[in-house]
């Protein structure tokens, strides 16, 4: 019985993470600044500032670029 909670629990922990997370790639945007790079996921990870229009959300800090490689920007956050 055991076994089945935590097997349940870990999938629920994994569903609730976004895409990527465990690795965290960064990039260096336009004023310096590591910004995470864009992940999926199926809540809005927090400090996303827009999400993609192939699903996934983005970081930046400017609006210039946002998206670009990710079919562009279908909601703005912030």
């Amino acid at each position: 019985m055991k076994r089945n909670v935590v097997g349940f629990l870990l999938a629920v922990a994994l569903l609730l993470s976004p895409i990527g997370a465990a690795t965290s790639f960064a990039y260096t945007n336009v004023k310096g600044n590591s910004v995470p790079s864009p992940v999926k996921s199926i809540v809005i990870p927090k400090g996303a500032t827009a999400k993609c229009k192939d699903g996934t959300y983005s970081f930046s800090q400017t609006r210039q670029g946002t998206c670009s490689k990710h079919k562009g920007v279908a909601i703005w956050y912030k």
